[in-house]
């Protein structure tokens, strides 16, 4: 079996050296997004691609530009542009991960880091930047940054690009680059705006995408538990004790929300950190890495701040409260049962969201079964 698994990547075009690394992370086989572009991008063609969050979407994209980078030319080569620093710092934390196989020399620019040890970094030889647009944009007006010898543009989540309102900085970098580049766009959803964005800066793109159905909810178990609001907090302790799961997140609707549970969880021992945008990029920073270290058992979150949060190994979501849209849950859900692993999601319902619920349950297709507790 092994044998063929490493065929995959290789016949990919992946060396040797970087399979091995992957293999480190338990990544063995190419998932439909990497299998459909890893070879497009490492010939050189423009790409759009469609392929949610937790498809392995990032190393489709940095496996061939890794093979395709040259380390002895002294130029930025690559740049890759995401609409947030969370993704950001994901991205750049995939991409240290494969230089030990090529030692291709990394910046991360995005906002919350000191700008002065960035531009000292820069006066050295960098190959590859992962940014955010304003912080890039800083440096272009500083002239600190040259792309005039870029090889390849990545737009990273292009959806949420325009959705943060990033249109116009967007295309005032790509002002900055060389008409030769290779671009490649990766969104969740491709919408009209998202398709004109991509074809303008795009020569004779190949369309790859993949359906968030094969990815989602088919490893997923989907569950409901029936409560009133007084009674969801008893509720939502009792289903933790009974799954003690390996790692989890829990959502709720609003920042308010996400700090009165995380209190009252932590009031009760419950090993939980919170996340969402009023809380410090540095110390956001810190919240995930001691979530993917295993340090912290829940995170509890708003959609906003997992949005683009590409974290492997979340067994369990929790919807504490239901989110606005069906698509928003299908979204959250989608954080678990990846990379052929199972899922569990648990959503606490009282009887105002029924409307919601019936909702979800045409969306996915299916009826979500009742789970009995006794409280």
């Amino acid at each position: 079996m092994k044998g063929k698994i490493i065929m995959d990547f290789k016949s990919l075009g992946i060396s040797e050296n970087t399979i091995n690394i992957l293999g480190k992370s338990g990544i063995t086989a190419p998932t439909p997004i990497q299998k459909e572009s890893i070879q497009l991008i490492k010939e050189g063609k423009d790409v759009i691609a469609e392929a949610q969050t937790g498809t392995g979407k990032t190393l489709a994209f940095l496996l061939p530009i890794f093979e395709n980078i040259s380390l002895d030319i002294d130029d930025i080569q690559v740049l890759i542009l995401s609409p947030t620093r969370e993704l950001a710092i994901q991205i750049t934390e995939e991409a240290i991960k494969l230089k030990e196989s090529k030692d291709v020399n990394i910046l991360a620019a995005y906002g919350g880091k000191d700008i002065g040890s960035q531009i000292k970094k820069l006066k050295g030889n960098i190959h590859m930047i992962i940014a955010t647009p304003g912080r890039l944009l800083d440096h272009l007006n500083r002239k600190t940054i040259d792309l005039s010898k870029l090889k390849t543009f990545v737009l990273d989540e292009a959806d949420q690009m325009l959705l943060m309102g990033f249109k116009n900085e967007v295309e005032a970098i790509l002002k900055e680059t060389s008409n030769k580049k290779q671009t490649l766009c990766f969104s969740a959803t491709m919408n009209s705006q998202v398709k004109k964005l991509a074809y303008r800066y795009t020569k004779n793109p190949v369309i790859v995408s993949i359906q968030k159905e094969e990815i989602t909810l088919n490893n997923i178990k989907q569950e409901v538990v029936e409560t009133t609001d007084r009674k969801k907090l008893d509720a939502l302790c009792k289903v933790l004790d009974e799954d003690n799961p390996f790692m989890a997140i829990i959502f709720c609707r609003t920042k308010r929300r996400v700090d009165n549970l995380e209190e009252a969880l932590a009031i009760r021992g419950y090993n939980c950190q919170k996340l969402h945008s009023d809380i410090a990029q540095s110390k956001r920073e810190r919240i995930m890495k001691s979530f993917r270290n295993l340090d912290i058992q829940y995170l509890i979150a708003t959609d906003v701040a997992s949005r683009g949060l590409d974290i492997s190994g979340v067994s369990h979501i929790y919807n504490y409260d239901l989110p606005e849209t069906s698509e928003d849950y299908i979204h959250r859900i989608g954080r678990t049962g990846r990379a052929g692993e199972e899922g569990y999601t648990c959503a606490f319902i009282d009887p105002k969201n029924e409307r919601m619920l019936s909702e979800i349950e045409t969306a996915i297709e299916s009826k979500i079964s009742r789970r009995i507790i006794e409280l």
